[in-house]
């Protein structure tokens, strides 16, 4: 199928492939989000309790100035505990609809203000073709890859000491190990699914940098993707006893005309006697797989920056002739 073509002409997207996807995709998400009337109950003391991504963001970034937050024995903020994330990005990271996969959520991009990411005209063609044509790597048990891990998951647990910050999810392995210690980053020709992150203190803030991703997960469900060379930078600042404010920043001028941030508050399950439970997959699921390559699905097999210029070019070049007159 020609990408280009693809872009140009949504309305020949095949919804009976779209249908046996988005329905795998249900069963794994359903239990993804509390229903957010009676959780919201739960966190309505919050110095932010509007889960409204822009409006929470807004209002987090004045109360971290004015919070204290509690102490680990190493003097950092302790983050450590299980937190419920109040976002539905992982279905889009745009503001989107209710259907019969998707839940009504807001747009999780405070920057740009207009709640859009930045996306280059080749790339927009190219996630609307990732849509249509490829499986979406959380369907066959494969890991979501930095951002996605923070919002793919409903209930994530932060654990840390001195050295290390680890984030335990309870779907498809989801966990992050982040070194807070001095290393050397890995070589440029080591790329992992989660990419090699390092974290450091900033003030009351814990910033993660994360590089060297195989760019092979996407953003969400839309097919917005990154290539290998993307850089992201999460800050984790807790802004009340049990609120987190998280952001990422991604930069990748491959695929976007500018580094663009999303936020989503991480609220504390109150309950003490609640534990993650691992909701058991295993990589490549070969039977899942298997199903959706049958109805003419391919596994994505992720973009490099090279790749992305080489489109990108094809693309510009394709533009010019579209547009010369003889």
């Amino acid at each position: 199928m020609d990408i280009w073509r693809s872009a140009r002409e949504p309305e020949e997207m095949n919804l009976n492939k779209q249908s046996i996807l988005y329905s795998g995709l249900s069963a794994l998400c359903v239990l993804l989000i509390l229903p957010a009337p009676t959780v919201a109950q739960m966190w309505a003391d919050s110095v932010c309790p509007d889960d409204n991504h822009a409006a929470f963001h807004a209002c987090a970034l004045e109360a971290a100035e004015r919070f204290d937050p509690p102490r680990a024995p190493d003097g950092y903020p302790d983050l450590s505990g299980i937190w419920n994330r109040r976002a539905r990005a992982h279905e889009s990271l745009h503001a989107h609809p209710e259907t019969l996969d998707d839940g009504e959520a807001p747009s999780v991009v405070v920057d740009p203000p207009s709640g859009f990411v930045p996306i280059q005209p080749w790339a927009e063609a190219q996630r609307r073709y990732n849509r249509v044509a490829y499986v979406h790597h959380n369907a066959i048990c494969r890991m979501d890859g930095i951002p996605l891990t923070m919002y793919m998951t409903g209930v994530l647990q932060f654990v840390q000491n001195a050295d290390t910050f680890l984030v335990q999810g309870e779907e498809a392995h989801a966990f992050r190990v982040i070194e807070l210690r001095d290393r050397a980053p890995l070589g440029e020709d080591i790329l992992l699914w989660n990419g090699d992150s390092h974290g450091h203190w900033e003030g009351n803030t814990l910033v993660v940098e994360t590089r060297n991703q195989n760019a092979r997960a996407w953003l969400d469900q839309r097919g917005r993707f990154f290539t290998d060379e993307a850089r992201v930078v999460e800050r984790f600042t807790l802004i009340d006893a049990d609120t987190v404010h998280w952001q990422a920043t991604l930069d990748d001028p491959n695929v976007y005309t500018r580094p663009f941030t999303i936020a989503v508050a991480f609220r504390r399950l109150p309950d003490p006697s609640f534990e993650i439970w691992e909701e058991a997959c295993y990589e490549d699921n070969e039977l899942a797989s298997q199903t959706y390559r049958n109805v003419g699905y391919k596994i994505y097999p992720g973009i490099s920056g090279d790749e992305a210029r080489r489109l990108k070019a094809a693309w510009e070049l394709e533009e010019r002739e579209l547009q010369w007159q003889p």
